[in-house]
């Protein structure tokens, strides 16, 4: 159809009344003089109508009357006649004078109207043309608004992505968390062959054991902490991302380290710190600057102040010089050993460690003096340090310019483009309005198909956006930043995605949404006839639908399931197997913990989550809180002058004093206890949620039986324990047995044998592997407690150096280490390895070497 059959069809439509559509476009400089114009014109044509009207009739009702009226002056004779005259050739007049007079009333009427209908008619040809082509766009405009539209729906997604992702702290941190990154900090960056080997490097100079740091690390730096000052760097990388920052600025608040450094020491050292101050509470500022003042002067060489004498007999002072003279280089011992020991002999310690801290402490002070330029008043610029270890930091600056760009005048811009060119597409053009919907639902379609694609494309180029760590980052710490990155990579895509798909869906609804619109009208009245039937059938169909899923729900599981099987130790298989068959991944010195904020602890969670993470042994340590007199009976064996030992045991009952109860410590209570009853009870409260589940406990017991029993009892666990039998070489029952008997918890200890029948020696039912063993290379398979020849085998499988060693558990906590010292000792001994205990279980794979232990047997 042409546009001037459109246009006439509209003027067609529209000129049948002034209410029209349209008719308030008409204009005012055209609708005013032809309304005039056409008015006159009827109203004069109406009034000589009117007039002629009037002329005729008063004629004719004076003839009509004249001819009905009689005639008094006639004589009767002549009245017919004259009526026939009057009354019949009056009305014929009348009728012929009435059609004359019409004629010209008629013509003028007729020529009245003309030129109205000819103005008429040309006014609503222009107002309709004028009306169409007001709504009729350039040909161009339509195009132009549809590619705005998908354009400015691109820019939408990618913004709003930018804005869920870049420029979001919560982003960051979520990713983080997936990759179990602070987690993964300790317990494989840390331990890694090599950064172990800075590590050590690293630790040797200070003087305390590099285990003692790296186990206490967590103590000191726990994963909350450690998140804390990650989520600060996090806010000002987001900052400068955003714009508020003009920098780049990464600086570590170290305050919340020194005051867990601070607390760590108050709950373990207050008392002795108060007793050598003379205070009832300990000063430690005091104490802090104090010590830091006599290592400074000891590193120098000078005599530090306030350090009290100390008493040594010969004896004891030539030990002490020979400690001393360790760090001393052999040419310089000659010279110097006398002035050490002769202070030492008159109990001038003072000036002994003056004598020998330049060499032992000068390392420390240059270490000293590395940390003191790293921080600033407690804070650390980590950017110079990346930037001299290589990492290239020119991905942050790209991601500013298009942060910056995209979230600014950008978006804002792309939002007004875009709701104008959808009302130019949804409200112009002489289409019906599904026609005008489907456009702008193909345009967000567009727009957001376009936006997954350039996903997509940027999915495949990540590799290149990455920042790449040097080659000369330890591989654990490498992985850890391939993981972050991909980790990171992989949300964006999937919030990008996301955002694209909404407009995607939304655009494909509008389509469809007017499409079967269409399609509906032009069936309606083909549909209308069938339309209560077709309402039966889908009905009865939906019925039968809703009724199959509502019985497949409850007889597909009947039909696909099978029943319920018994699990021992989670697997159905080792319900078969005999106690003493199953290997079983144990934890040495369970109770001391990083979560329970031990001194030199060889775990890092508590015991409960240990048993969450695998572990169904526990070897644990019994005891009571060290009195004064138990300290005074070790000090009479010492080789003490008798004034030192008594100034000795009275710091001691001043600086410790002893809590009532059993515990559970790790040697000194002083360095971390936590309760018996309480922790027995924990522990029975894990059974009761894990009925399937076998736990034993090997107790190194300083308390005897009887109060042994006791804390059992009162922790209700006499319902749980196992009671061996009394013959240690009879055959274990299976694991199925003593689970349905509900006696699942073995307790053996190293010291007691009773009395409670179920309290039995662990030697002698058992035999165990050396334990005392300082690198991986000492570890062997040769008998120690317990002899040989026992049904249960215990391997001693980990590193003792100075305390545990965090850096050695990453070495011996692996699988394949410990599936080959399990395999050699099983042939060496005669019996399969039971019980695989290990320091930082969490490190290494010591859970997956049991596995595969079980699944051999």
């Amino acid at each position: 159809m042409s546009a001037e059959s459109r246009a006439a069809r509209v003027s067609g439509g529209e000129a049948k009344g002034e209410g029209g559509p349209g008719a308030w476009w008409q204009p005012s400089w055209w609708r005013l003089p032809t309304g005039r114009a056409v008015s006159w014109l009827r109203a004069r044509g109406r009034r000589a109508v009117r007039w002629g009207r009037a002329r005729t009739q008063g004629t004719a009702s004076w003839l009509r009357a004249l001819g009905q009226r009689p005639t008094p002056w006639l004589p009767a004779r002549a009245q017919g006649p004259a009526s026939w005259l009057l009354h019949t050739r009056a009305q014929e007049l009348a009728s012929w004078l009435h059609t004359r007079a019409q004629g010209p009333a008629s013509w003028l009427h007729t020529r009245a109207q003309g030129p109205a209908r000819w103005l008429h008619a040309r006014g609503r040809r222009l107002m309709s043309s004028l009306r169409t082509r007001g709504r009729r766009p350039a040909s161009w405009l339509r195009p132009t608004a549809w590619v705005v539209l998908a354009l400015s729906t691109l820019v939408l997604v990618l913004a709003g992505c930018a804005r869920a992702t870049l420029v979001n702290r919560a982003y960051y941190q979520d990713v983080l968390d997936e990759q179990d990154a602070y987690e993964r900090l300790y317990d494989e960056v840390l331990v890694d062959p090599a950064t172990a080997r800075v590590t050590r490097d690293l630790l040797g100079r200070l003087p305390v054991p590099a285990a003692q740091v790296t186990a206490n690390l967590k103590n000191v730096l726990p994963p909350a902490t450690l998140r804390t000052l990650v989520d600060e760097q996090i806010g000002h990388a987001v900052a400068y991302l955003r714009g508020e920052e003009p920098r780049l600025s990464l600086t570590v608040d170290l305050r919340p380290v020194l005051t867990n450094i601070g607390s760590f020491a108050g709950i373990y050292l207050g008392d002795l710190v108060a007793s050598a101050q003379g205070r009832q509470s300990a000063d430690f500022p005091a104490f802090t600057r104090d010590l830091s003042a006599a290592l400074g002067d000891i590193a120098q060489g000078r005599r530090p102040a306030n350090l009290p004498e100390l008493r040594l007999d010969r004896d004891t002072a030539r030990q002490a010089t020979d400690w001393l003279m360790g760090p001393v280089p052999e040419d310089r011992r000659a010279a110097l050993r006398p002035q050490v020991e002769a202070a030492l002999g008159t109990g001038d310690a003072a000036s002994a460690l003056a004598a020998v801290g330049p060499y032992a402490l000068g390392g420390k002070g240059e270490a000293a003096a590395d940390l003191s330029d790293l921080t600033d008043d407690g804070h650390w610029s980590v950017l110079p340090d990346l930037e001299a270890a290589g990492v290239d930091l020119g991905a942050a600056q790209q991601a500013r310019l298009f942060t910056r760009l995209t979230l600014g005048w950008v978006q804002g811009g792309a939002v007004l483009l875009g709701l104008a060119a959808a009302a130019v597409l949804a409200f112009t053009g002489g289409a019906s309005w599904p026609v005008r919907l489907r456009r702008v639902g193909a345009a967000l379609t567009v727009g957001g198909a376009l936006a997954s694609l350039v996903f997509a494309v940027a999915d495949g180029q990540v590799g290149g956006l990455m920042v790449r760590p040097p080659e000369h980052w330890p591989p654990s710490l490498r992985s850890l930043l391939d993981d972050v990155q991909h980790g990171a990579a992989d949300a964006l895509l999937r919030v990008g995605l996301i955002t694209a798909a909404l407009p995607l869906l939304a655009g494909l609804v509008l389509v469809g949404a007017s499409w079967a619109y269409e399609k509906a009208v032009a069936r309606r009245a083909e549909l209308r006839p069938r339309t209560r039937r077709r309402r039966a059938v889908v009905g009865a169909a939906g019925g039968a639908l809703v009724a199959a899923a509502l019985a497949g729900t409850v007889l597909a599981p009947m039909a696909a399931g099978k029943e319920a099987r018994e699990l021992c130790l989670g697997s159905a298989s080792l319900c078969d197997k005999r106690y003493d068959e199953v290997a079983y991944l144990a934890t040495h010195n369970a109770m001391s913990t990083t979560a329970d904020r031990f001194i030199g602890p060889l775990q890092d969670p508590d015991i409960t989550a240990q048993l969450d993470a695998g572990a169904r042994g526990l070897l644990i340590d019994t005891t009571t809180w060290e009195t004064p007199d138990e300290v005074a009976e070790r000090l009479q064996l010492a080789d003490f002058p008798p004034d030192m030992k008594e100034q000795i045991s009275l710091l001691i009952k001043r600086a410790n004093p002893p809590r009532p109860g059993l515990w559970l410590c790790h040697a000194v209570c002083r360095a971390g206890a936590i309760p018996l009853v309480e922790t027995l009870r924990s522990i029975g409260g894990w059974l009761d949620a894990h009925p399937g589940e076998v736990v034993t406990l090997i107790v190194q017991d300083a308390i005897d039986g009887e109060r042994t029993r006791t804390a059992f009892r009162q922790a209700g666990l006499e319902r749980l324990v196992f009671t061996p039998d009394a013959d240690p070489g009879r055959p274990w029952p299976k694991l199925g047995d003593m689970i349905s008997s509900g006696r699942r918890l073995v307790v053996l200890a190293e010291q007691a044998d009773g009395p409670a029948p179920w309290y039995r020696n662990f030697y002698r039912y058992g035999m165990e592997t050396p334990f005392s063993y300082t690198s991986p290379q000492q570890m062997a398979c040769v008998p120690h407690r317990g002899g040989t020849g026992k049904r249960l085998f215990l391997l001693n499988h980990f590193i003792t150096d100075k305390g545990g060693s965090r850096l050695d558990a990453a070495v011996v906590n692996q699988r394949a280490f410990i599936l080959d010292r399990a395999h050699r000792c099983a042939r060496e001994r005669g019996r399969p390895v039971n019980f695989i205990a290990v320091d930082f279980a969490t490190i290494g794979d010591a859970r997956g070497a049991v596995d595969t232990l079980n699944k051999e047997h």
